[in-house]
């Protein structure tokens, strides 16, 4: 990163990254006791000290059958009052308050039968992606904004970040990023029974990463917006200006190549090819000056989307991560999102 400009954004990514105070840096944990809680066979304790080798045979066995591992019973108990649905989770865990899920919806006058799931970004708060959500309203697109596990009103007493999404606890990010996925389908789900049969997905930050996911094993999904692309949930965590707390947690444990293998079955690099052959439009956004999905990653998405000869367009933000959020890049983004989802819809 060289230059005047680029310096300029730099500090103020980092300004911006590290306004925060509360973040902590949790022990490591396999999480072998959340991998059992998908539905897959037992794994030893760590006391076993089998762990590793559990961990790595259960990620093989869900990558073998992404379907099953992503497979869910629809809710039955939607709820819409005065614009908010909420449902129960199809995945349940431990933590009631994260068991519920919470979408704000934004119906747009003569939407013609299109929608968008909109997914923000790791800790958004629960207004977060609302502008936007009434943005795509004047486009003509109505938007259902969801609240990803462990977020806002899904967030456990004892938290102050959504860190049970994002952690050292192997199995539990594994198992998060799963309910999030399962919990956007769910969505679909509502929306198919309204009548909407124009549906996609849009993410930003980790919700682009599940939105792709999610898109990758839904076959109603026929636009994805992916707001900042990587391919591996990894390297963001390990990289990442914003998730160094998380990688502490890793350390003298597992290295990145071993942690890239333990969560390839939450990263979009396992599931790209699922999408040949379909009728999807994506729109993949990056940012040129990224401190968190590093200009790197992001290009090997780029570069994937190309060699698998995937329907795509690409749009580079002329900022970092965090940067996208301010004045005027957070008006560019949401405009070049609002403009795609129009006109491919």
């Amino acid at each position: 990163m060289t230059g005047l400009y680029a310096r300029w954004i730099q500090r103020w990514e980092h300004q911006l990254a590290t306004r925060d105070t509360n973040r902590v840096v949790r022990p490591f944990d396999w999480g072998t006791d959340w991998l059992h809680a998908v539905g897959h066979p037992p794994c030893p304790a760590d006391a076993n000290g089998n762990a590793r080798e559990c961990v790595a045979r259960f990620v093989a066995e869900a990558l073998d059958d992404s379907d099953r591992f992503f497979t869910y019973q629809s809710p039955s108990d939607y709820l819409l009052k005065d614009g908010k649905l909420t449902f129960t989770s199809p995945v349940e865990t431990r933590y009631p308050e994260n068991n519920t899920v919470p979408a704000l919806w934004f119906p747009a006058p003569k939407d013609q039968g299109r929608a968008l799931v909109v997914l923000p970004q790791w800790n958004s708060g629960p207004d977060g992606h609302v502008g936007l959500a009434k943005l795509l309203n004047r486009f003509g697109i109505s938007a259902l904004r969801m609240t990803m596990a462990y977020h806002a009103e899904r967030m456990p007493a004892e938290l102050q970040r959504a860190d049970y999404h994002v952690s050292s606890n192997v199995g539990r990010t594994i198992h998060a990023n799963r309910q999030s996925v399962i919990d956007t389908r769910a969505c679909l789900d509502w929306l198919w029974q309204q009548g909407y049969r124009r549906v996609g997905i849009l993410g930003t930050s980790l919700g682009s990463c599940v939105a792709l996911l999610a898109t990758a094993h839904d076959q109603r999904v026929k636009m994805g917006i992916f707001n900042h692309v990587s391919m591996n949930f990894s390297d963001v965590v390990w990289n990442g200006l914003s998730t160094q707390n998380v990688r502490q947690g890793f350390c003298g444990v597992i290295s990145q190549d071993e942690l890239r293998d333990y969560w390839k079955v939450i990263s979009p690099a396992a599931y790209l090819k699922r999408l040949k052959g379909r009728d999807l439009k994506n729109l993949l956004i990056w940012a040129r000056y990224d401190s968190t999905f590093l200009p790197d990653y992001s290009r090997e998405v780029l570069r994937s989307f190309r060699e698998l000869e995937l329907p795509h367009e690409i749009f580079a933000l002329p900022c970092g991560h965090y940067t996208t959020g301010q004045f005027p890049f957070n008006l560019i983004d949401g405009l070049t999102m609002c403009r795609y989802a129009s006109r491919y819809l």
